[in-house]
C-alpha cells in the first residue's frame, strides 16, 4: 500500500473513534426518510412496482421505507438520493 494511501486510510479511522467518541463531527449527513421516498419516487414518475425493480429491491421493502417503518442504508439511501438530484439520469442508468 503507498504511503499516502495508508495516511489517508489512517486518518479516516481517527476521524470515526472521534466522531464516536462524540469529540467530531460528520463532514456529510444525508437524512432520508418515508415521506421523502414517497416524494422522491413520485417525482420520477415512478410506481412503487418499478422503482423496486430499478433499485433491485422488493416492493415490500420500499412500502416500509415509504411508511416509515424502516430507512433505507448504504446503498440504498445512496440510490434514492441519485433520483432525488437526477431521477431520469438514475432510470436511464439503472434500467439498463
Amino acid at each position: 500500500m503507498e504511503a499516502k494511501a495508508f495516511e489517508e486510510l489512517k486518518e479516516s479511522i481517527l476521524q470515526a473513534k472521534r466522531y464516536l467518541k462524540g469529540e467530531d463531527v460528520p463532514v456529510r449527513v444525508f437524512y432520508v426518510n418515508g415521506s421523502n421516498v414517497k416524494t422522491i419516487r413520485e417525482n420520477a414518475g415512478l410506481f412503487q412496482r418499478e422503482l423496486a425493480e430499478i433499485m433491485r429491491v422488493s416492493v415490500c421493502t420500499l412500502q416500509n421505507w415509504e411508511q416509515g417503518h424502516r430507512k433505507p442504508t448504504g446503498p440504498a439511501a445512496a440510490l434514492i438520493r441519485i433520483f432525488e438530484q437526477a431521477p431520469e439520469q438514475a432510470i436511464m442508468a439503472l434500467s439498463a
